[in-house]
């Protein structure tokens, strides 16, 4: 993957992070509260995909995603272990709000979470600023 690919495929995986946080408001907006859940997995998903892009990472799956993310990100120092916590606990709600019909989301829950996943995104934003991806 030469550099000038990988500022592309940063720039689109930024791209499809801001479409879910898009989304993720205005179904929140709308009362589809899951389904704005859902969105803000995905927000923050596509923002680590796009930070892996950096050393040439692509994963697989989510789980790999995170295992990545933990090994090249969080191991090493350059973000902190409750970063990593917030994109875990936010896939597994994402996975209660998709496949659990009874797991029930408030509207606390889904500010909470909006703003650990833009704190994240954020942080992720200025990585790739301070590394000349963005």
């Amino acid at each position: 993957m030469t550099e000038e690919n990988k500022k592309e495929n940063i720039k689109s995986e930024l791209e499809r992070a801001s479409k879910a946080m898009d989304a993720a408001t205005l179904l929140f907006d709308n009362g589809f509260l899951n389904d704005a859940v859902s969105r803000l997995y995905y927000f923050l998903l596509h923002s680590i995909r796009a930070l892996l892009l950096t050393k040439g990472l692509e994963s697989k799956s989510h789980e790999g995603a995170l295992r990545l993310f933990g090994l090249h990100f969080v191991k090493s120092g350059i973000f902190e272990p409750a970063d990593s916590h917030i994109f875990s606990r936010l896939m597994k709600y994402r996975e209660e709000a998709d496949y659990n019909p009874l797991y029930i989301f408030t509207h606390e829950d889904f500010i909470q979470f909006k703003r650990e996943s833009e704190g994240l995104a954020d942080e992720i934003k200025a990585y790739l600023k301070e590394k000349g991806y963005v």
